[in-house]
């Protein structure tokens, strides 16, 4: 079992960078795919990135791609996410989550960490 702690949220103007940090503990950290999805008010929850449990290979949604930067550290197990130009569509409850696939469905992922706000503004 895995503990997911985000951090690194808040507000940003648009055009600007966050970087989101998950934290996990438990010991088969480095076993586990991870993956970022995002939740906006009303609607449902989204994957924006996932990346395989050495690190070798990464996906990205199509609306993030080229903006985002998804990696990790099995190290400090820890994950994140870089996001850059950021867009005011891009504001919403940001989870990290950890599964066994390499899917980009919600139900592929096992844990998930409660989240953390990123606002951003025009």
């Amino acid at each position: 079992q895995v503990q997911l702690v985000e951090s690194g949220g808040g507000l940003v103007q648009a055009g600007g960078s966050l970087r989101l940090s998950c934290a996990a503990s438990g010991r088969t950290f480095s076993s586990y795919t991870m993956g970022w999805f995002r939740q906006a008010p009303g609607k449902e929850r989204d994957f924006v990135a996932r990346i395989s449990s050495g690190g070798g290979s990464t996906y990205y949604a199509d609306s993030v791609k080229g903006r985002f930067t998804i990696s990790r550290d099995n190290a400090r197990k820890t994950m994140y996410l870089q996001m850059n130009s950021l867009k005011p569509e891009d504001t919403a409850v940001y989870y990290c989550a950890a599964g066994s696939s390499i899917g980009t469905m919600t139900y592929d992922y096992w844990y998930w960490g409660q989240g953390t706000q990123v606002t951003v503004s025009s």
